[in-house]
C-alpha cells in the first residue's frame, strides 16, 4: 500500500485537488453570487491546481454572510440605542434639506433604511487637501484631548510621522486621558519597541485580524481599510490619508502625494464613534460599559448635512456601493470621480454610462502610474465602454493621486475610505462621509478641476489602436478584477 501510494503520489494528490476544487466549484455555484465572481473562481481552481485552493481559501469566504463580525454587543448597549432614537429619521428634517436637494434626498433614506445612518445638520467640516494639510490639525487636536482619543486606521507606521503621532498618544496616556488604537495588521508596521512603548504608557492597542507573515498577505480579504480618529467625542476625521511619512509631500525631492481628508465638529462625530465602538469590540474582546461621556453634546452652530455610511462584512449591505450607484443615477448636471483604483462592478459601470448617455458630464480621474500593475491592466480594460458613452477619463500624472472623492451637480459630495473597485464595495471596511452642502460641494469641485491641470486626459483613437498583446495583459488582469 505504501509503495503504491509513493508510486502514484503525484496522481492522488491531484485527485485529491479536483475533488476539494469540485466541492468548492458547488458551494461557490449555490452562493448565487455575481457571475464574473463565480467564472473567475471555477477559473482558478480548475487551471491552476492547488494554487487555486489557496486562493479561495484566502479570497473567496463570505464572510457578510457567515456573520462572523457582530455588532449586536455594541449596538444592544444601552447608551447606543439612546443615540440613534435621538438621530431617528425625521421627514422635518428631511424638508429642511429638500428645497435644494431636490431627489438628492432618495440619498439620505437609502443610506437610514440600509444601515440606519442618520442624516445629522449641526456640523461644520474643513476639507485637508493632503498629509501636509492634515497632520498639524491632528497632532494639535491630539495633544488638546481632554478625555478620549480613539483611532482606527489601516496603516499606522512607526516613521517620522508616525512616531510624532503615536509619541503624542503615550504622552497623553500618562497624563491619564483614556487612548484606544487598532490598526490592521497587513496594513501596518509598528516596531515591537513602539509597541512596549503604547503598552507601558496605559495606550490601549490591538492589531485587526492579525495575520502571521503579513509582508505575503497584502491581499487578504477583510482588512479594516477605515481611517477614523475620534477626540472626545466632540471631534472626528475621516478620509484617504493614513498614518505615514508617505502622506506627506516633498516638493524639493518631487515627491507627491495628492489625498483628501475630512476634519468634522458636530452631530456626525457620533456616528464615527458608534462605528469606531464596533471595531474595538471585535478587536479587543473587552468587555466595557459605554457612558455618555463618549457622546457629548455638540456646541457646532453650522449647518452642514452630514450621513456617514459604513459597509463591509459587518453590514447587510453593500452601502457605499449603493450610494454612490444612486448619486450617479440622479445626477442632472455634472459626476466629478477620483480613484486611485477603479475596477467597477457592472452596477457602476451602467450607472456611469447611462448618465453619460443622457446628458450628464461624467469625468473620472484616475492615476497615470499605478502602485499595481494588475489593477493598473485591469482599469484599462474598463475604459472603451466609458469612452464610447462620453464619459471623459484622465490620469493624474503628478506623483499618485490616493483621493477618494465624489462630487455631483453642486449639492452633494463623499469623501471617504473607498475606492471604486469591488474590494471596497464588498469585501473590506470602509466608511465614508456623504455631505450635503453647497459650499463644500463646491470647495471639492475646485479641488477636482485644479486635478485636472496635472492630468492627461485619455484619448479614445489612441486608446482603441494599442497593441492586441496589451489588450491580451488587459482581459487577462480583469479576469482577476473580482479577487484584487
Amino acid at each position: 500500500m505504501l509503495d503504491f501510494i509513493k508510486g502514484n503520489i503525484w496522481f492522488i494528490l491531484i485527485t485529491l485537488n479536483y475533488v476539494i476544487a469540485l466541492s468548492a466549484a458547488i458551494t461557490i455555484l449555490l452562493k448565487n453570487i455575481n457571475p464574473n465572481k463565480t467564472v473567475s473562481y471555477i477559473i482558478i481552481l480548475i487551471f491552476f491546481p492547488f494554487l487555486g485552493i489557496v486562493v479561495y481559501y484566502l479570497f473567496g469566504q463570505e464572510y457578510r454572510k457567515n456573520k462572523i463580525f457582530n455588532r449586536k454587543h455594541i449596538l444592544n448597549q444601552h447608551i447606543i440605542k439612546s443615540i440613534q432614537q435621538d438621530f431617528e429619521f425625521s421627514e422635518q428634517d428631511v424638508k429642511r434639506v429638500d428645497n435644494y436637494l431636490d431627489d438628492k434626498v432618495r440619498l439620505v433614506k437609502l443610506l437610514y433604511s440600509s444601515e440606519n445612518s442618520p442624516l445629522t445638520l449641526r456640523n461644520d467640516i474643513d476639507i485637508l487637501k493632503d498629509g501636509n494639510a492634515k497632520f498639524p490639525r491632528l497632532l494639535q487636536d491630539l495633544k488638546q484631548a481632554k478625555h478620549h482619543i480613539h483611532l482606527e486606521y489601516y496603516i499606522v507606521k512607526d516613521d517620522n510621522i508616525g512616531k510624532q503621532i503615536l509619541d503624542t498618544l503615550c504622552e497623553k496616556a500618562k497624563e491619564g486621558i483614556e487612548v484606544r488604537l487598532t490598526y490592521d495588521d497587513v496594513g501596518s508596521k509598528i516596531s515591537s519597541k513602539m509597541k512596549r512603548k503604547l503598552t507601558e504608557t496605559g495606550v490601549s492597542h490591538y492589531p485587526f485580524m492579525p495575520v502571521i507573515f503579513s509582508k505575503f498577505t497584502g491581499k487578504m480579504n477583510y482588512r479594516n481599510h477605515r481611517k477614523i480618529a475620534v477626540i472626545d467625542g466632540l471631534i472626528a476625521y475621516v478620509g484617504g490619508i493614513n498614518i505615514e511619512d508617505e502622506y506627506l509631500n516633498n516638493e524639493k525631492e518631487m515627491y507627491f502625494w495628492r489625498d483628501t481628508h475630512l476634519r468634522i465638529v458636530g452631530e456626525a462625530v457620533k456616528s464615527l464613534q458608534i462605528y469606531f465602538f464596533t471595531t474595538w469590540d471585535f478587536v479587543s474582546n473587552e468587555t466595557f460599559k459605554i457612558d455618555k461621556a463618549y457622546f457629548p453634546q455638540t456646541k457646532c452652530a453650522k449647518n452642514v448635512g452630514l450621513q456617514i455610511a459604513a459597509s463591509g462584512p459587518d453590514t447587510d449591505w453593500a452601502n457605499i456601493m449603493e450610494a454612490i450607484f444612486t448619486a450617479i443615477t440622479t445626477a442632472d448636471d455634472y459626476v466629478y470621480i477620483t480613484t486611485p483604483y477603479f475596477v467597477p462592478n457592472d452596477e457602476i459601470i451602467t450607472a456611469l454610462v447611462v448618465a453619460a448617455k443622457s446628458g450628464v458630464d461624467v469625468r473620472l480621474i484616475i492615476p497615470k502610474t499605478s502602485d499595481s500593475k494588475i489593477v493598473k491592466y485591469a482599469t484599462n480594460s474598463y475604459l472603451e465602454n466609458l469612452l464610447q458613452a462620453s464619459v471623459r477619463v484622465f490620469r493624474y500624472k503628478k506623483s499618485f493621486i490616493h483621493a477618494k472623492t465624489m462630487v455631483v451637480d453642486d449639492i452633494f459630495s463623499t469623501v471617504g475610505t473607498s475606492n471604486m473597485d469591488y474590494r471596497s464595495f464588498n469585501i473590506n471596511f470602509e466608511v465614508n462621509a456623504f455631505i450635503y452642502d453647497k459650499e463644500k460641494s463646491k470647495i471639492l469641485k475646485q479641488h477636482f478641476l485644479d486635478d485636472l491641470i496635472e492630468c492627461e486626459e485619455v484619448d479614445y483613437q489612441n486608446y482603441v489602436n494599442r497593441s492586441k498583446f496589451m489588450k491580451l495583459v488587459e482581459s487577462y488582469c480583469r479576469l482577476w478584477s473580482p479577487l484584487i
